[in-house]
């Protein structure tokens, strides 16, 4: 099994009355992309800032690859790379120069030191704007440099609080990919956001924390599972609709019928998973079928399911 890289019992941060993160338990194996998904405010940042030892909770316990936040603080910082949502960058250097001056403070020393700047920049794809100003980059671009930066030690674990934010769609797509490859090389990496559709494509497991409470983390699709009790079937025929979704209402395993843009939305009774039988049914009453699938339910909402936008 793989190794537990993230763990966290009962974390709880206070301010005064206001309670930021509320007794989070979250566990998260070796290679895991993890999504944490939240309304701003809800928890995601103090939450990436305690696991990065720049916050101290006011009670509870966190574990990054099997080191405690309050007595290996040093230990972690080695095998974490954590870019903030908003991060500064220098004016008057190039972009090899801002990578070579974090790159010393990482201890990475003579010809290495150049040699691993330059393998950054090519995996985020910024080799060509080595000798560019940081000021002159555009927005997606700076985010590719955050990460390139945080890349430079190669660590193990990866915590990103909004890579995404404020990019416009072709660089989302790009941090997305990027993400993706960091993936496959075996970082674990917790990302927050709150652009849902992205973090369903590619993380393995997501979290939706609302309040400060996490409401639900497991795989995407357990998450989608638990929010819809029953399962619901879009079938398309060739004839006839609505005699059709009639027929469909009359068998004992749908509970109701809709239908939209043509297509019969069968939503069946709780605890009903085997559909084909409905399928038998409309082919042996003469109807041709042009689709007939369980109906997708997406990570955007099932968000909106569970939680209720309220913030902390």
């Amino acid at each position: 099994m793989a190794e537990v890289m993230i763990k966290t019992q009962d974390l709880t941060k206070v301010y005064g009355s206001l309670r930021a993160i509320d007794n989070l338990n979250l566990e998260l194996h070796e290679g895991d992309l993890f999504g944490f998904i939240g309304p701003n405010g809800s928890g995601k940042t103090t939450t990436l800032r305690i696991l990065a030892t720049l916050l101290n909770p006011t009670w509870g316990e966190a574990y990054v690859a099997g080191y405690s936040i309050y007595t290996h603080a040093k230990e972690i910082r080695r095998l974490i790379g954590y870019m903030p949502d908003i991060f500064g960058v220098y004016d008057d250097m190039t972009v090899m120069e801002y990578l070579e001056f974090f790159a010393a403070a990482y201890r990475i020393r003579g010809p290495a030191r150049r040699q691993k700047c330059e393998e950054v920049l090519d995996l985020v794809e910024l080799g060509y704007k080595r000798d560019a100003l940081v000021t002159s980059l555009s927005r997606g671009m700076t985010q590719r440099l955050g990460l390139a930066r945080v890349l430079l030690h190669d660590p193990q674990v990866l915590l990103l609080d909004e890579p995404a934010s404020g990019l416009d769609p072709r660089a989302r797509i790009e941090i997305r990919q990027l993400l993706k490859q960091l993936r496959q090389m075996g970082k674990t990496i917790m990302v927050s956001s709150h652009i849902l559709p992205e973090l369903a494509d590619i993380c393995n497991k997501v979290g939706i924390i609302e309040r400060g409470v996490l409401l639900i983390s497991a795989e995407v699709s357990e998450v989608i599972r638990r929010v819809r009790e029953h399962l619901v079937v879009r079938i398309r025929v060739r004839e006839n609709p609505d005699r059709a979704a009639r027929l469909l209402e009359q068998d004992s395993s749908v509970q109701k019928v809709d239908i939209q843009d043509g297509a019969i939305l069968a939503t069946l009774q709780a605890g009903v998973e085997d559909y084909s039988p409905l399928a038998e049914l409309l082919v042996q009453s003469g109807y041709h079928l042009l689709e007939f699938r369980e109906d997708e339910l997406n990570l955007e909402t099932a968000f909106m399911a569970l939680t209720k936008g309220i913030t902390a």
